[in-house]
């Protein structure tokens, strides 16, 4: 069947059956972050969210990890724009990789188009990008699809779901969703929105999963706002730091809240942090007076009990400002017996080492530290399992998708459905690269289109592969080789060498009788090729490589990266 062409439906001698819709999936199933879903109807095509992933510990060297384009720059014709649910990384990471790709207008809500335009920026793409500014309830036509916004709580303001309305019928998709009937901002998820479209009739329902497999309800983000009432009045006279998620503004403004109660000067550790606030503040989104930020440069001119430092660097990483404190690396910023610090976050699967690290730093150099479940200083953006039960039975989709997750939460999601009522062939546990069709009385994978990991390296965008991190893993684990040597290119005679220089392998002065028998079996080697007429350049190498690794192997039981190096004169 054909999902190009101007009707909406093929008719057949005995019915007629709608074009269905073609869901691919080129992010955020199986994994946490890089969130991507290309939606195609009828010739048409427009994206949902355009994320990143941060790199894992075997991927080294590399900056981020973003989606494969290539379906996409196969079909830029027909792609109409790209909506964005909300502004984490995971969502809008990758957007500027994607317009230098395919430049189609971009629809989001205030706070995240703001978000995009610090990131284009940084790109020096931004006049030449088209963001549109869109809000809860207002309608947007891409090609044959209509878009419908609908208001969500998460972590960060301004987030939506969408309804997605064409011939074929209505798909839901959520993005990240919490129901918080207490929200910071007083602006609770629309449900009687959903309710009604779920009483208009949905055909297929995609939802986040990151909490599928936590029983009950996620707490209210008015509970941390508590708990740091408390924390403040345990400080005392210490100065406190905290460290939380740049972009969790509801989060920022209640820190902000408790250092005006408190009569703290604030200080800010962090260029996301900076950023996001600055954004927040032009945008209304915090209200923060002009007096009460003060550059990091001034905190030795107050007392400790004077100042509120807040800072990135709740998950650990090596390079974050709380990091850098915690390791005495921070220009600025030394920890002490003085220092109270709340790391208002819980670590992202994966991080929990790293954090831990961090933790055990600071409490090494005497400072208090409350983290993790400790007095509710953190509460999820996303749905548990009675949020996203009661999503199901508002909109009571024919189909469902469970997106936004590893295996075990797409697979815990799609269980709750099952429990609503749902037939397990209404259910796709989907994956990345996948293809489903869905309309009135269709289901079903049809198909893969080109989808993976790009990795991105400094400036570079997809020029280092699985191959480059293989040999840098290689290099990390038994360092390099290199076997120098000088041929006449006339006689094959071996004019200079084999000389051996060894980087990360072992400490040459220690071991110099194995260096020599490395030069030993290069000579030999190369001498073996000469003599059997052997003057091609990349079988030598290949010669003196084997030759060389198998010794190594013998004396030491590693398998360094060997480099061969012939000149010719």
């Amino acid at each position: 069947m054909s999902s190009s062409g101007k009707s909406s439906a093929v008719k057949t001698k005995n019915s007629t059956f709608k074009v269905p819709v073609r869901i691919s999936f080129l992010g955020g199933l199986n994994e946490i972050g890089k969130n991507m879903t290309l939606y195609e109807y009828d010739g048409d095509m427009f994206i949902v969210d355009c994320g990143l992933a941060f790199p894992e510990s075997d991927m080294l060297g590399v900056d981020l990890v973003i989606p494969d384009f290539t379906y996409v720059q196969r079909n830029a014709d027909k792609i109409k724009g790209v909506v964005i649910t909300h502004g984490h990384e995971d969502h809008i990471g990758g957007l500027a990789y994607l317009l230098k790709v395919v430049n189609v207008p971009v629809y989001a809500t205030p706070l995240t188009i703001g978000l995009i335009e610090g990131k284009l920026r940084e790109h020096d793409m931004l006049d030449a990008c088209d963001l549109r500014v869109i809000h809860p309830g207002d309608r947007i036509q891409l090609g044959k699809f209509e878009l419908e916004a609908i208001h969500v709580n998460h972590s960060i303001p301004d987030a939506l779901a969408f309804a997605i309305r064409c011939d074929a019928g209505t798909i839901v998709q959520t993005g990240d969703f919490k129901i918080d009937t207490t929200p910071v901002d007083g602006n609770m998820i629309d449900l009687g929105r959903f309710a009604e479209i779920g009483k208009e009739g949905v055909l297929c329902y995609l939802a986040d999963s990151t909490n599928a497999e936590k029983p009950g309800y996620s707490a209210s983000e008015m509970t941390v706002g508590q708990s740091f009432e408390t924390l403040f009045r345990l400080a005392g006279k210490r100065r406190i730091i905290v460290a939380t998620f740049a972009s969790n503004i509801h989060r920022v403004q209640q820190i902000m809240n408790e250092a005006i109660t408190n009569n703290r000067k604030v200080a800010l550790s962090g260029r996301s942090l900076e950023n996001v606030i600055a954004v927040g503040k032009e945008l209304g989104y915090l209200e923060v007076p002009d007096d009460l930020i003060i550059p990091l440069d001034e905190i030795g001119n107050y007392e400790p009990w004077q100042i509120l430092l807040v800072t990135t660097g709740s998950q650990g990483e090596p390079m974050s400002a709380l990091s850098r404190m915690a390791f005495q690396d921070h220009r600025k910023v030394n920890i002490s017996s003085n220092d109270f610090v709340i790391i208002s976050a819980t670590p992202i699967p994966g991080n929990e080492k790293s954090v831990s690290k961090v933790v055990n730093e600071l409490m090494r150099h005497g400072a208090e530290v409350v983290y993790e479940k400790m007095y509710d200083v953190h509460v999820s953006g996303h749905a548990s399992q009675e949020e996203l039960k009661i999503m199901l039975a508002l909109l009571k989709p024919r189909y469902f998708i469970p997106v936004h997750g590893e295996q075990k939460h797409l697979t815990k999601h799609a269980i709750l459905a099952n429990q609503m009522g749902m037939a397990s062939r209404d259910i796709i546990i989907a994956e990345i690269g996948k293809t489903i069709e869905v309309c009135d009385g269709m289901f079903h994978e049809q198909g893969v289109v080109p989808a993976g990991k790009v990795f991105v390296d400094g400036s570079g965008v997809g020029d280092v592969g699985q191959v480059v991190l293989r040999d840098r893993t290689k290099l990390s684990q038994d360092g390099i080789i290199t076997v120098v040597l000088t041929i006449d290119s006339a006689s094959g005679e071996v004019l200079a060498g084999p000389d051996i220089v060894s980087r990360g392998f072992v400490y040459i002065r220690e071991s110099e009788e194995i260096m020599e028998e490395m030069k030993r079996a290069a000579a030999e080697a190369t001498e073996d090729c000469i003599d059997n007429d052997i003057r091609d350049w990349a079988s030598i190498k290949s010669s003196i490589r084997d030759s060389v690794g198998q010794l190594v192997y013998e004396r030491t039981r590693r398998t360094p990266m060997i480099l061969p190096i012939i000149m010719e004169v």
